[in-house]
């Protein structure tokens, strides 16, 4: 089957990465002239007759990924999405089939690609919509084949500054499928913010999450921000991971709890998730597999300056990164620099600080 034999249009599939779904949305809609045909907090899709194109706004930062998300072709039957794949498969491109897939607030069957620059192409059959996103999502950090392929066996580093003054924030960015090392032009405590894509979902990573970690630690300034992506277990994976899609690609996955522990071991606090779902991605055997983000920070010096809290519930007590604990209703005296990372924190509302009284006071109103 080509394009040309069918009785009505394909549309043209492109799924790009926004930083913004409603600004996006809003965009587009004055560029096309109608409305977005579905709108989420976390997905949004334009569906056009002339031409026909189906537009589809990931809320992913473009400016870790890039733009593009993925390209395709949305059939208009079962039999020509099979005749699509036999006629590529006879030519010598393979493809990994989904049917029935739960996916972007729709029920869909499809099959993946990639061409010669690893771009990733996805030709599917709409089903029917869903209200639910659907577990066949596959998370943004497992995405495209191969980036070393692109990148090169190189280790150099490439660092990314949020402006031009001596203040401007120093990034560096790892993804999977490259080496799993700093590079050798990264100098101790020259970073603010590091962000790992899917860096421990490579073959072979399982023994060296910990030692990474540390040597990210090492090149973080004292406060810099850790931002991982990957995909984790709830349990050790026993089987071999052959997962559809893109995320084919995924060969390791940690087990959350150990990775929790890397991250202690290698000396960082404040660790919080702040992408992990309810329903897993894939389930593999008796392990789930979710899309997870997490945000650490390397410790900053204990300020001299101490800060007298009080806990007010409604937990009998809260343990904290740097061995504190806070005791409902009991005064603490903690490192100022600390108790401000707690009032930046959704704890704020349950803290206060005690002033010392310099004259007398009164409660009453």
């Amino acid at each position: 089957m080509t394009f040309s034999d069918t009785e009505q249009p394909v549309h043209f599939h492109i799924s790009l990465n926004v930083a913004d779904i409603p600004r996006s949305v809003a965009f587009f809609a004055k560029v096309f002239g109608v409305p977005a045909t579905k709108q989420r907090e976390d997905y949004a899709k334009f569906e056009l007759d002339n031409p026909p194109l189906t537009l589809s706004l990931e809320p992913v930062d473009p400016g870790e990924r890039g733009a593009l998300n993925h390209l395709g072709f949305r059939l208009n039957s079962a039999e020509e999405l099979v005749a699509l794949q036999r006629r590529l498969e006879l030519a010598g491109i393979s493809s990994q089939r989904e049917e029935g897939v739960e996916c972007c607030y729709a029920k869909q069957s499809k099959f993946w690609l990639h061409d010669p620059d690893q771009n990733l192409w996805e030709m599917y059959l709409l089903e029917g919509d869903l209200e639910h996103r659907g577990a066949g999502h596959v998370p943004e950090a497992v995405r495209g084949e191969t980036i070393a392929d692109a990148a090169g066996p190189t280790s150099k580093a490439i660092v990314c500054s949020t402006g031009r003054d001596q203040n401007a924030q120093q990034k560096w960015a790892h993804r999977l499928g490259q080496p799993l090392e700093i590079p050798a032009d990264l100098t101790p405590e020259s970073l603010d913010d590091v962000a790992l894509q899917g860096s421990f979902n490579a073959e072979g990573t399982a023994d060296e999450v910990r030692p990474f970690l540390k040597q990210v630690a090492n090149c973080l300034k004292p406060g810099g921000t850790l931002n991982l992506h990957c995909l984790t277990g709830d349990r050790r994976v026993t089987e071999a991971l052959n997962l559809a899609g893109p995320a084919s690609v995924v060969k390791q996955v940690p087990v959350l709890e150990s990775l929790l522990a890397d991250l202690e071991a290698a000396g960082f606090e404040r660790i919080s998730l702040t992408t992990y779902r309810s329903q897993a991605c894939f389930t593999v055997g008796e392990a789930e597999l979710r899309e997870t983000r997490l945000q650490a920070h390397k410790p900053e010096p204990e300020s001299e300056s101490l800060a007298n809290v009080v806990y007010l519930g409604p937990f009998a007590e809260l343990s904290l990164d740097q061995g504190l604990t806070l005791k409902r209703g009991r005064q603490t005296m903690l490192p100022a620099n600390v108790y401000q990372q707690l009032r930046s924190s959704s704890l704020a509302e349950s803290l206060i600080e005690i002033e010392a009284a310099t004259s007398p006071v009164s409660c009453s109103s």
